[in-house]
């Protein structure tokens, strides 16, 4: 019986760890132009999705996209993506997402997430910060399908929105989670 459990729980994580060794967004190759498309056709997906997320974008100080992160777990969990800072719709900086988590967790998944500054302000503190991390100044979005994302230019009442969203994969738990924004140096 603990054979079979320890036999399992190997395979579990060899799935897990040939998701992520397969994963293109976590090659170092990755390159400006390389992000900028895919965020572009990130941006699509989202208007296509939500077309009240046009006029959050075109009123936002700056957007951050990240077109896919992949994140797996068995107990300690790991994501990684990397992204492109819009402002007045031009690429200006590359980023990295990176995140740990801890807790009862087994699984793979990758999604997208773009977090739109709504002031000049919110903007300029990511921008400063080293290791800069989400706060209680944001709010998370998370879309699945079947409904709208519930905000528009309307209803906007934080400087941060970050909308998590295109999940594939499966993962299951709970868990203490952390995750760092960094800027990527090219």
């Amino acid at each position: 019986m603990v054979f079979n459990s320890r036999f399992l729980l190997f395979k579990i994580f060899a799935i897990i760890s040939f998701s992520l060794i397969s994963c293109n967004n976590i090659s170092v190759e990755n390159n400006g132009n390389i992000i900028n498309r895919d965020a572009e056709l990130t941006l699509q997906k989202l208007f296509e999705i939500d077309p009240d997320s046009i006029s959050i974008y075109k009123n936002s100080a700056g957007t951050l996209i990240i077109p896919k992160i992949t994140k797996a777990s068995l107990m300690l969990g790991g994501s990684y993506g990397e992204g492109v800072l819009r402002i007045n719709e031009a690429p200006i900086d590359y980023y990295s997402i990176a995140s740990a988590s801890y807790g009862p967790q087994v699984g793979a998944q990758r999604y997208s997430n773009i977090i739109f500054f709504m002031t000049q302000e919110a903007l300029r503190s990511f921008r400063v910060k080293d290791g800069w991390e989400l706060g209680a100044d944001a709010e998370v979005v998370f879309r699945d399908k079947g409904y709208s994302l519930g905000i528009s230019s309307n209803t906007l009442t934080k400087p941060i929105y970050a909308i998590v969203f295109d999940q594939k994969g499966l993962l299951a738990g709970t868990s203490l989670e952390g995750a760092k924004y960094s800027r990527l140096i090219r």
